[in-house]
């Protein structure tokens, strides 16, 4: 039996249940489909890239590319390659659910045989659910009542034993011609800080789980609340294509570890947030659109294009604000509370709908999934499952002081405010004139003035959130 085996989000050969499973039954041919109607944003594209540059080395070369529609190619495939099997991992975005459902379809009109096998998550969504059979709504009970009590997580498997089978495929494009690069400098620029490949990933959970100091792990409950500290895990983009999986994450970090450990416990919760919007987008298909609080629908979001430009730009005045998002378009990343800092500055502050958000984060992220991307943007906009109330709104001039303190973070990714004095990092246009002229700061000229007041606009959003029915209407 000759089996195809297709990647996907699954970008990996250790610990791929689908891979594996296509191991036991024959020889192998593999496969990655770039299929323009998902719509992947500039970061993805770039991660892809190089993700499948390094997948292919490891297959020896044996990876064929295509660009197209799969329902198309992959019917047509199958027959000319004599293939009887096709084995892929699970996806839960609604379009992708659609495309996997019309292709097993076909190939059973063929005879031909479709596993579409568990790999990317610890628990199926399934799987957890209340004990009346509905799904949970709020991620507490959810991971303490739902994953926690329901059987573990699988053991990460090995890399399978794979028999290649020799086939020439037409219609396979080499990996340049997918279109995945543009040769924009900033392809290369946002790409330099990261090891794109299965050892890069590998070396960062080592990295994160194995420290011996208050770095990594060892003091992640605490250390992962402050950017300019070494605490936080960076693997979520090697989650999001699937060059290590969950499962390895999970158990990798309790070796060593006592069960009751606190910082065990908090980094796998935040693995569980991850379990949380996938649970979320399965039972929630137009997430990406649609606010989990009806209430919500008809909300007066304000169209602003100079504020939403400023935001995206990092020239809002705010400087924890501006060095997020200048984080995030230098490097594909930003810190996780950095991410809520800025998320509730455009949604609150701003009053800018949250799709702007997630269409940018959506562009320019690394790790923005179908899942996380769409369920953290209704958090922080206060309309999704267990979300932000309306009323938090951060200020960003607190936040900073709180969490950047020393302003390492801050000073290196806005450095026109880098020779402020530490009272007014974030606060620069309350410093009197002479000070900011020592410091360099000319604001409105080297850095803008505050496009909103921080009070004023706080205000005007609790107004306006006020208006909205109560949610039991």
């Amino acid at each position: 039996m000759t089996v195809l085996h297709w990647f996907r989000d699954d970008l990996r050969l250790m610990d791929n249940p689908a891979l594996y499973h296509a191991s036991q039954q024959g020889p192998c041919l593999y496969l990655y489909i770039l299929d323009e109607a998902e719509h992947p944003g500039g970061a993805a594209k770039i991660w892809i890239y190089h993700a499948l540059a390094d997948l292919d080395a490891q297959l020896q070369g044996h990876l064929l590319f295509f660009r197209g529609k799969p329902e198309d190619i992959l019917p047509r495939l199958m027959g000319e390659l004599d293939a009887d099997l096709l084995t892929m991992t699970r996806r839960y975005h609604a379009s992708g659910v659609r495309t996997d459902a019309h292709i097993t379809d076909a190939l059973a009109s063929q005879n031909k045989k479709t596993a579409i096998i568990s790999g990317n998550l610890l628990w199926e969504p399934e799987e957890i659910s209340k004990p009346d059979g509905t799904p949970y709504k709020v991620f507490t009970p959810f991971y303490r009542r739902g994953c926690l009590n329901a059987a573990p997580p699988r053991q990460p498997l090995g890399t399978p034993v794979l028999n290649h089978a020799r086939k020439q495929a037409k219609g396979a494009v080499s990996l340049d011609a997918l279109g995945l690069l543009s040769g924009r400098a900033w392809e290369n620029t946002i790409a330099q800080k990261w090891d794109i490949s299965a050892k890069g990933a590998k070396d960062r959970l080592d990295a994160f789980t194995n420290t011996r100091d208050r770095t990594g792990l060892n003091d992640y409950a605490e250390g992962r609340n402050f950017p300019a500290k070494s605490n936080v895990s960076r693997l979520s983009p090697y989650l999001r294509f699937g060059q290590i999986s969950a499962h390895q994450a999970w158990y990798q970090a309790a070796e060593n570890r006592d069960r009751q450990d606190k910082q065990l416990d908090i980094f796998r919760s935040e693995l569980g947030w991850r379990e949380f919007s996938y649970s979320l987008l399965h039972f929630n298909p137009a997430l990406k659109t649609t606010p989990l609080q009806p209430r919500f629908a008809h909300f007066g979001w304000i169209e602003n294009a100079r504020h939403l430009e400023a935001w995206q730009r990092g020239q809002t005045g705010y400087p924890i604000i501006d060095a997020g998002m200048r984080e995030l378009y230098q490097t594909g990343y930003m810190h996780n509370r950095v991410r809520m800092i800025v998320g509730s500055f455009l949604v609150k502050n701003l009053l800018l709908h949250w799709h702007h958000g997630e269409a940018w984060f959506w562009d320019c992220l690394f790790d923005a999934d179908p899942a996380n991307n769409s369920a953290s943007w209704q958090w922080i906009a206060g309309c999704g499952a267990d979300a932000a109330p309306y009323f938090r709104v951060f200020n960003p001039v607190t936040q900073g002081q709180k969490f950047d303190a020393d302003g390492h973070y801050t000073r290196h990714y806005v450095p026109e405010v880098k020779d402020m004095p530490g009272k007014y990092l974030f606060n620069p246009w309350e410093a009197p004139a002479d000070l900011r002229a020592a410091a360099g700061l000319r604001l409105g000229q080297n850095y803008p003035e505050p496009i909103v007041d921080v009070k004023a606009s706080r205000q005007r959003a609790l107004d306006s959130f006020a208006q909205m029915p109560k949610a039991s209407q």
